[in-house]
């Protein structure tokens, strides 16, 4: 017996730091699956194709009203329903996750003459932008973004984009960007696609929707690298997504 109890004791360690072991590496996934909830899907407008069938039916009539489907030139307004944020891949212990980041406080306009949009800009109080996870934001806030210093992000349309010829209402179609975007106090030039789609809104006026998402490396904006040693490692880059909503200005 006074050999036996020994192995029993080692046995007994043996499973116990076998059980760590799992622990450790099982904790994460279940936290990231199970407990941390479900990643925001893209910001994004309907499916161009599914939007295209249903106004094409055979048979069909127009959905569109005189406001929705007349001329688009004049100036239009950021308003409720616009959301621009940030989604970023990261790897927490091991495990992929994604952050993602947004804020409705946006502001806003964007100017048609004729068929062609000649003037477009939106900008975002930074402290604004919240994910799902308080210490993410105070990181942001700070050491990442340092908002304190640089408060406001914007983007601001170069060259004017044409719109010709002009999609029937409900039709969402694709158009290439150039302008420049501002980060943390550096502004540099992108290119990017955003998918647009005119319609009403539920007061009944006429509305026009712009989603789509720019590409952003941190160095080029002199952005510190959300990664946290021993704990997060994120990519270097990153994607701002926005969803615009514009009504007519008044």
């Amino acid at each position: 017996m006074r050999f036996t109890r020994p192995r029993h004791w080692l046995r007994w360690l043996i499973g116990a730091i076998a059980v760590l072991v799992v622990l450790a590496a099982a904790g994460p996934f279940v936290y990231i699956h199970f407990f941390n909830g479900s990643t925001p899907t893209a910001l994004s407008l309907p499916s161009a194709s599914s939007s295209a069938s249903a106004s094409s039916s055979p048979g069909s009539a127009p959905a569109a009203n005189t406001a929705a489907s007349g001329p688009v030139a004049g100036t239009w307004d950021a308003g409720s329903g616009s959301v621009v944020g940030y989604r970023v891949n990261e790897v927490l212990l091991g495990q992929n996750a994604t952050a993602v980041g947004r804020t409705t406080s946006v502001t806003g306009h964007l100017t048609v003459v004729g068929t062609a949009v000649t003037a477009a800009t939106f900008s975002v109080p930074m402290a604004t932008i919240h994910s799902d996870k308080s210490q993410r934001d105070a990181r942001f806030d700070g050491q990442i973004m340092n908002v304190a210093q640089y408060p406001t992000g914007t983007f601001t349309l170069t060259s004017p984009i044409d719109l010709a010829p002009l999609p029937a209402s409900g039709v969402i179609k694709d158009y290439t960007a150039h302008g420049n975007l501002t980060l943390h106090g550096t502004t540099r030039a992108v290119t990017f696609t955003l998918t647009a789609e005119r319609g009403t809104g539920k007061g009944g006026g006429a509305q026009i929707k712009v989603a789509g998402q720019i590409p952003v490396v941190f160095a080029d904006y002199n952005i510190q690298n959300p990664s946290l040693s021993g704990f997060v490692t994120t990519q270097d880059h990153g994607l701002l997504e926005f969803l615009l909503v514009f009504g007519r200005a008044r």
